[in-house]
């Protein structure tokens, strides 16, 4: 059953996230940052991305070590990402049976 009050709470976080991004992007057509928040805004998602893995990464097993050096090394080889990810996949499923995790 459809309640009121979630889809009205569902709606407004989804206006106000718009309002951020939209926000954001009117902001920075307007006003030209400085060279090194410039630097920073094109190069933070690959740090944050690397601070989410490690941290993923310190509370898993040694099978999930070997599978994110699988992915590292199919993204590499390759640079298709989809086919890093499903390697990824299939290698922590094929070594938690044999690793024991």
């Amino acid at each position: 059953m459809l309640r009121l009050d979630v889809l009205l709470a569902i709606i407004g976080m989804a206006l106000v996230t718009y309002a951020c991004r939209a926000g954001g992007y009117a902001v920075l057509r307007v006003v030209r940052p400085p060279p090194f928040i410039d630097a920073m805004l094109r190069h933070i998602p690959g740090p944050l991305f690397a601070a989410y893995v490690a941290l993923a990464l310190s509370n898993m097993g040694p099978e999930t070590w070997l599978a994110a050096a699988a992915v590292v090394l199919t993204q590499w080889k390759t640079g298709n990402l989809g086919l890093s990810i499903v390697v990824g996949v299939l290698a922590v499923a094929g070594l938690r049976p044999l690793l024991g995790g």
